[in-house]
């Protein structure tokens, strides 16, 4: 089995299992979701391209549902700010992989390492870099695979060179699968160890107000400026009164 569909296997019966919750619920998908695109991608893969003409076509699990994901993904995506590091960092991680494409060797057998998995690290890597958040990180790393696919696609177009491109087929999918998850992982991981290492003690005095952690010293600042902006007011209408 493809190492793309062995990941995807092992994945779903983690979150089965109700490992992995706390991620989804940061990338705002629920278990249910997940899992439906997962075996989406699975059983695409197994399906035959979709020709697009001479020299391209197009696989269902490699890159149409993974693009359909990466679109969700982008809606839900919380804040503007987000948004465009999700398309800056997909930029940057597609010409990463097409530039690897250019300067690894013509012959994968001369490599002590398959070039797919050369190219899910280092889009992986990318995406996490400058996409930070975890989902702006797994949208990276998917779709930077897919934007390279297509990139090397109009080159050969552009250059007249007969040379088939299956857009999320073949090992792509494995790409796909190996950078979205290591984005995500990388994000997971690092960033909790930062959060620990910068917010540890820094939360002791945070509380959660408005879906967002505020400073309590600086709302116990404001309670007391409220009361005694009504002391005020009081004393001001007793004066009237009187």
């Amino acid at each position: 089995m493809p190492l793309g569909l062995t990941l995807l296997a092992v994945v779903s019966i983690l979150l089965l299992f109700g490992l992995g919750q706390n991620i989804l619920d940061r990338m705002r998908l629920n278990d249910k979701t997940a899992l439906f695109f997962m075996a989406g991608i699975f059983i695409g893969g197994l399906l035959p391209d979709i020709s697009l003409g001479r020299y391209f076509s197009i696989n269902i699990g490699g890159a149409i549902i993974p693009l359909i994901l990466v679109v969700y993904l982008y809606v839900k995506a919380g804040t503007r700010k987000e948004k465009t590091r999700s398309i800056l960092a997909t930029i940057l991680a597609a010409a990463g992989v097409y530039l690897a494409g250019k300067l690894l060797p013509d012959d994968p057998e001369t490599m002590f390492i398959d070039p797919n998995y050369v190219y899910g690290i280092l889009a992986g890597i990318i995406a996490y870099l400058f996409g930070r958040s975890r989902r702006a990180s797994f949208i990276a790393g998917v779709g930077g695979v897919i934007l390279a696919d297509l990139a090397q696609g109009l080159e050969n177009i552009i250059r007249n060179i007969p040379a088939p491109i299956s857009i999320g087929g073949a090992g792509a999918l494995d790409i796909v699968v190996m950078s979205g998850l290591l984005a995500v992982l990388l994000a997971e991981f690092i960033g909790e160890l930062r959060e620990k290492l910068q917010g540890g003690t820094d939360k002791k005095h945070m509380t959660f107000d408005s879906a967002e952690f505020t400073s309590a010293m600086g709302a116990e600042d404001k309670s007391r400026h409220k009361e005694e902006q009504g002391e005020k007011e009081r004393d001001g209408n007793e004066q009237k009164n009187h």
